[in-house]
């Protein structure tokens, strides 16, 4: 049964930014795979910390102190709720890029040696690709990719052929930032599983868009980023399962990650705290709690449902322009709301340009995903990425303003 549909004008008045005028245009903001916006309830969350309690964590027993701690730790543990785990197995981090990191120096120094091979996929991120690389280089093991088919959706049976190989780490994107494209990713966490894998999924393209239950997903490790869901930057989180963050030597050492330190030596903090070491990012932990209270005022099957009228829209009015080419899957229900396109010969940062002009923000480039654009045989893409705040009108006007370029550029 479809849920009540999201009410976008009164959302968007949560959001100043949106009032803001580009180029003397109303704004269009389009590039929320890169950064959502914020609503007022998480900016003035920040105001709130530095004016009224602004104070160090976890150290201090006057008022300022205590109110911090508790203000902190009660992000956690709604942040946690959010994705289905409880606080203790989520580590507050920078983002998704951190935690990959983490994982990659707290756990894959350790456990992944000469002659291992680790699985990621062809439609991974950089920040899913580059710590792998490094870590097979260092230690002598050996990186693959799950390829694609010509929809963009994973191939499966190159997934099954690449298990056989028994993979030390799965890691994989559950949605890709280019192609939209939703990975079956508890079905593909299982059959890594079997392999005798430990698994990594990459939920920045997920969390802020779609109902997301780590404990079903059935993964090892689990990272998102709190900037692309509607929360403040620098600050994410990486959910684990408590006996591998146990298991696993600290990432960074120095205050508050121990428990007692001597001249030669020193005990670790419990989990989470081991992972992390000294001034924690406070207000911006506080900010994504905040973040986290209003997308689950919202609920985010409606979130996801009004992606995905969205998505239908603009892929049925964008690829009636002569000259459009979408990349990934045009089945919605497999697909985030992201359209990845081409237009003509158009270079993409040309069509972002004449966007701009035109008050209308998308993002143009590799995407950090270079792998992938080899795949598709292009240079760059021009990419549209929606959340809740969006609207029919943007995607008009999206259009209006490809035909625009399509007149300068004599398509």
């Amino acid at each position: 049964m479809e849920s009540e549909a999201v009410d976008v004008e009164r959302l968007r008045a949560d959001f100043p930014i949106l009032s803001r005028r580009v180029h003397g245009k109303r704004l269009v903001y389009l590039d929320n795979a890169a950064t959502t916006q914020k609503p007022q309830v998480v900016i003035d969350s920040l105001v709130r910390f530095y004016t009224s309690y602004n104070s160090n964590v976890h150290r201090s027993v006057h008022t300022l102190g205590e109110e911090a701690t508790a203000a902190y730790e009660g992000s956690r543990k709604k942040t946690a709720e959010f994705v289905g785990v409880q606080a203790r197995d989520l580590v507050f981090v920078r983002g998704t890029t951190e935690a990959t990191n983490l994982v990659k120096f707290a756990w894959g120094e350790k456990n992944v040696k000469k002659g291992d091979l680790i699985l990621a996929t062809t439609m991974e991120h950089h920040s899913n690709i580059v710590p792998w690389q490094q870590l097979a280089k260092r230690n002598g093991a050996t990186l693959k990719y799950v390829g694609l088919n010509p929809d963009g959706t994973l191939d499966l049976g190159s997934y099954e052929t690449l298990l056989k190989d028994a993979p030390r780490l799965v890691t994989l994107t559950h949605c890709s930032n280019v192609l939209g494209t939703i990975n079956d990713v508890a079905k593909l966490c299982s059959m890594a599983k079997n392999a005798g894998a430990t698994t990594l999924v990459d939920g920045a393209q997920s969390v802020p868009h779609m109902p997301v239950d780590v404990r079903a997903v059935g993964s090892d490790f689990y990272a998102f980023s709190g900037h692309k869901m509607l929360g403040p930057t620098g600050i994410g989180a990486l959910v684990a399962r408590k006996d591998l963050l146990e298991e696993m030597d600290p990432f960074q050492t120095g205050g508050e990650m121990i428990r007692e330190v001597f001249d030669e030596r020193s005990t670790w903090n419990d989990v989470p705290y081991k992972f992390e070491a000294g001034t924690v990012n406070i207000a911006d932990a506080i900010g994504l709690g905040e973040a986290v209270v209003y997308l689950r005022s919202i609920g985010m099957g409606r979130v996801r449902d009004h992606e995905m009228k969205l998505l239908d829209y603009a892929i049925k009015e964008l690829t009636a322009v002569k000259g459009f080419k979408l990349y990934g899957p045009e089945n919605v229900r497999v697909r985030a709301g992201v359209v990845s396109f081409n237009y003509a010969d158009v270079h993409p940062h040309d069509l972002a340009t004449i966007l701009d002009e035109e008050g209308i923000a998308i993002r143009s480039g590799h995407h950090c995903a270079q792998p992938l654009m080899r795949w598709l045989d292009v240079a760059a893409t021009s990419r549209a990425s929606f959340h809740v705040y969006n609207s029919y009108d943007d995607i008009d006007a999206l259009k209006a303003g490809i035909l625009k370029a399509g007149g300068i550029f004599k398509i």
